[in-house]
């Protein structure tokens, strides 16, 4: 009996929390649990981008090339800014929200409000961005060839700079017609036509002397293959099938299509989190105003959604890294 009581009073000096271990709440506990679950399918699919890229490692698209777009400034090489600019909004925002947190320890009810209306600003700002970021990825700019083996073929000029298709194409009498479902068998109208076609394409190369085909793979530089005059020509004729303007889940203008579905995947998956992030966040933002936290003495609920906060935050980090600067 007495080791009983000795091996008991043990246990609840070990235990010290009650129904609180560590002193944290049942709602903190799932909030972490989530959190750890959650790392790991963003580990999977970080791990899964990692060998993939490995794989295609000499073919694999510059980032600085793909994402180097900046609102206004159309046609400015700007490789990584506003990328830079969506990190920095993002970080700044979970500075934002530790001061939220801060705040509501303290029971100073209009920091709070102050300092979550500004958490929300910064993650709307950083979806819309995102949004932008997609919609220049899937319309491109420059345009490229798909060759019978999925290769990528671009273009550019004899200084090294990228030559949009539509610097190059010229027009050819009666080659482009679109088959319609008034016609067709079934009824099925045929998908929508690229802006031009190979021929016009390759009809607009020979009449430019200056441009030049760069090829996907990478040279020991870990710069892209630049074709003579003689080899780009012969490669657009021999190889050339289609035209490939954007990005897609099939086709890709930057290179191999896996990085256009590791960046949709990931990055959407990422933005939905971010999102979620945000429509929770008013929602406590309201119940901050109307004094609901205030009533029960304490402000857990903005510590909780806090966590949430870092944790979208720091994945950006390594999303960041993983598609943008390795």
């Amino acid at each position: 009996m007495e080791a009983t009581a000795v091996s008991t009073g043990t246990e609840g000096k070990t235990w010290g929390g009650g129904n609180q271990p560590l002193k944290a709440s049942y709602g903190k506990l799932m909030m972490w649990f989530f959190i750890v679950s959650d790392a790991l399918t963003f580990s999977g699919f970080l791990a899964s981008y990692g060998f993939s890229r490995f794989k295609f490692i000499d073919s694999w698209p510059i980032a600085d090339e793909v994402f180097n777009h900046f609102p206004f400034l159309h046609g400015v090489d700007a490789p990584m800014y506003y990328v830079a600019l969506m990190t920095f909004i993002l970080i700044g925002s979970s500075v934002t929200m530790v001061l939220a947190v801060d705040a509501g320890h303290h029971m100073k009810q209009k920091k709070v409000i102050l300092y979550m209306f500004l958490t929300i600003i910064g993650g709307a700002i950083f979806v819309g961005s995102q949004a932008w970021e997609w919609k220049n990825f899937i319309n491109g700019e420059y345009g490229a060839v798909e060759t019978h083996g999925g290769q990528i073929l671009q273009f550019v000029d004899n200084t090294g700079h990228r030559v949009a298709l539509e610097n190059i194409a010229v027009a050819v009498p009666g080659e482009r017609e679109q088959h319609q479902k008034k016609n067709g068998v079934w009824y099925n109208g045929e998908k929508e036509l690229p802006t031009y076609s190979m021929n016009e394409i390759i009809k607009g190369f020979e009449a430019k002397p200056e441009i030049l085909v760069r090829t996907q793979i990478l040279d020991e530089n870990g710069q892209k293959t630049i074709l003579s005059r003689e080899e780009s020509l012969a490669k657009l004729k021999a190889e050339g099938r289609n035209i490939v303007e954007g990005a897609n889940l099939k086709h890709n203008e930057y290179g191999t299509p896996l990085f256009a579905d590791f960046f949709f995947f990931i990055t959407g998956f990422h933005g939905f989190h971010v999102f979620s992030g945000v429509i929770i966040n008013i929602i406590i933002f309201f119940n901050v105003i109307i004094g609901t936290y205030e009533r029960r003495g304490s402000y857990e609920m903005v510590e909780k959604v806090g966590l949430y906060w870092h944790f979208v935050d720091l994945v950006w980090v390594f999303v960041f890294t993983f598609f943008y600067l390795v």
